[in-house]
């Protein structure tokens, strides 16, 4: 029997939710693999210079841009840094790895998306840059076979896969939530909002005014000895 009534329009408002999420993440997709084909990542281009053309890229291709968190291109050393930490601007090197953490808002909605680049011929970063999307795929999976999964629980799951790989999780949580702009605050002290330990509440649950909460799932992955990382960032829940 079909839903009449005020659970018809819930049903309805989530429906559009989601399509408007996953559709904001395309449009990342679609500017993500513009990039690569312009190869606006490249030797001898400063961190902010690239970030500044995609943020070009992005307004060329969807209309002026804004966006929900801090633009980041980090290269070399600076791919070991979590989120919060701002490192001196510094130019790509013909042998590095880079990745771009970018949170476009499309239609007022969030996209976060991130994604890896290897320049040159490096073993140790081509490796890295191809298990982050497996770890993701894995912890993906991972949350899509346990009901009430805790942000803690989903976070421990991650930190396995990145050891198992030979690699260490380089920041303190594995994802947050994501939705309308502006979303549902994040606050740093906030724990029920970040897949991270401590966070023993299930990741499916409604917020305060009743909306399903969204995932975003990032892993960022570091080989300290070696001094470089690697980041992959997109939706968990859809």
């Amino acid at each position: 029997m079909a839903t009449v009534g005020p659970m018809a329009d819930i049903a309805d408002d989530e429906r559009t939710r989601a399509a408007r999420l996953v559709d904001a993440q395309a449009k990342a997709v679609r500017l993500f693999a513009e990039i690569e084909e312009r190869g606006l990542v490249a030797s001898g281009e400063g961190e902010r210079a690239v970030s500044d053309r995609i943020r070009d890229l992005a307004n060329e291709m969807f209309g002026t841009t804004r966006h929900w968190h801090k633009r980041i291109v980090r290269s070399g050393p600076n791919t070991l840094l979590p989120y919060r930490e701002n490192p001196p601007d510094r130019v790509i090197g013909a042998d590095d790895i880079v990745f771009a953490d970018f949170g476009p808002i499309f239609e007022e909605y969030e996209a976060d998306f991130g994604r890896t680049f290897v320049l040159g011929d490096d073993p140790a970063k081509h490796r890295l840059r191809d298990d982050l999307p497996r770890v993701f795929a894995a912890g993906k999976a991972f949350f899509e076979g346990d009901p009430e999964i805790t942000g803690e629980r989903l976070h421990a799951e991650v930190g396995r896969l990145a050891a198992e790989g030979g690699w260490e999780l380089g920041g303190w949580h594995a994802g947050h939530l994501v939705g309308e702009f502006p979303h549902e605050t994040i606050d740093g002290a906030d724990v029920e909002s970040y897949i991270t330990p401590g966070n023993g509440t299930p990741l499916r649950r409604t917020d305060r005014t009743g909306r399903h909460c969204h995932w975003i799932l990032e892993i960022h992955l570091v080989d300290r000895e070696r001094g470089f990382g690697g980041f992959h960032e997109e939706l968990l829940t859809l």
